[in-house]
């Protein structure tokens, strides 16, 4: 690992979600349970496509991993977070900072570009039917699902090694709950103008190229169904991607609401610790509910399952 000259600290401190000590149980206790239910869902939505032939589609499988991603994700942030509010030495080690960005910027990334390659697939469903066969294969679907993996990846590794690659020499004290760029950049004791510069390109090639993608799918799926004559068929279309596009909308829009608003320098950091609860925990416990909740498929393949198990 890489480090920038005059580094002397070996590990850091993370302040945590609240500086007040009789919040810290409940906090536990609401994260545990959001955390929990995460695990359950997002590990049940695996196994329940991984059963059912019937869900060995390319939807399915897309959904399969944005399942793991969405795992792994609220995993690579939630056990230190929950650990941290039960323990006075709220400490991380220098390797163990450097893997918590690395690991939660790459399946951030990835989840980014893996909702645009699931556009994509419902434009394809929607809008080439006759073809849509044909051009969605399996080894498509893979290939898609490499590359993903493979960009969000490549892309941390850039971002996590300039980050590390900076001095760390004064305070160590994280003014977050986990290590993530904009704090540790507050901390650095040299130069991060060029890190700064990097992180904001990134981010704007990442959001800009995985949005367009998500509202170019969906404007031709509009217009597809916009021509279908009958409401039931507009309605069956429309049912093929409610689930995604929800997902979707607050995805993008908690981003939107992040960017769009300026909160004050005093108050900054717990504004940024809100939004970062929402994206590791809140949205990953979400996501299988609502693929759940929405989409008969699932549904019933689920049912079914609870009925056999019944039945024994």
């Amino acid at each position: 690992m890489a480090r920038g000259n005059g580094t002397t600290v070996t590990e850091f401190v993370l302040m945590g979600f609240t500086d007040h000590p009789e919040l810290q149980l409940p906090l536990f206790l609401v994260f545990l349970v959001i955390y929990l239910i995460t695990l359950v869902g997002n590990v049940g939505m695996i196994l329940l496509i991984k059963a059912d032939s019937r869900l060995h589609t390319p939807m399915y499988y897309f959904l399969s991993h944005l399942a793991f991603i969405d795992l792994c994700y609220s995993s690579s942030i939630g056990p230190k977070m929950l650990q941290n509010l039960l323990v006075k030495k709220k400490t991380i080690s220098f390797s163990g900072c450097f893997a918590q960005l690395y690991f939660s910027s790459a399946f951030a990334t990835t989840e980014c570009f893996l909702l645009a390659t699931m556009a994509y697939d419902r434009y394809m469903a929607i809008c080439n039917p006759l073809i849509y066969t044909a051009i969605m294969t399996q080894r498509v679907c893979k290939e898609l699902v490499v590359g993903v993996y493979t960009y969000g990846f490549l892309n941390s590794v850039i971002q996590t090694i300039l980050t590390f690659q900076l001095s760390f020499c004064d305070s160590n004290v994280i003014h977050h709950f986990y290590c993530a760029d904009p704090p540790l950049l507050a901390l650095s004791c040299s130069d991060t103008h060029n890190k700064e510069k990097q992180l904001l390109i990134f981010s704007v090639v990442n959001l800009t190229g995985s949005l367009l993608t998500v509202l170019g799918s969906y404007i031709c799926i509009l217009f597809s169904i916009i021509k279908i004559q009958s409401s039931e068929g507009k309605c069956k279309a429309f049912s093929t991607c409610a689930s995604h596009l929800t997902v979707v909308t607050i995805f993008y829009g908690t981003l939107f609401f992040m960017y769009l608003q300026q909160p004050k320098a005093e108050n900054s950091w717990t504004y940024n610790k809100v939004v970062s609860v929402f994206y590791s925990l809140v949205i990953p416990m979400l996501n299988p509910l609502i693929y759940s909740l929405r989409n008969t498929e699932v549904k019933d393949t689920l049912k079914k399952m609870l009925e056999g198990k019944e039945s024994q």
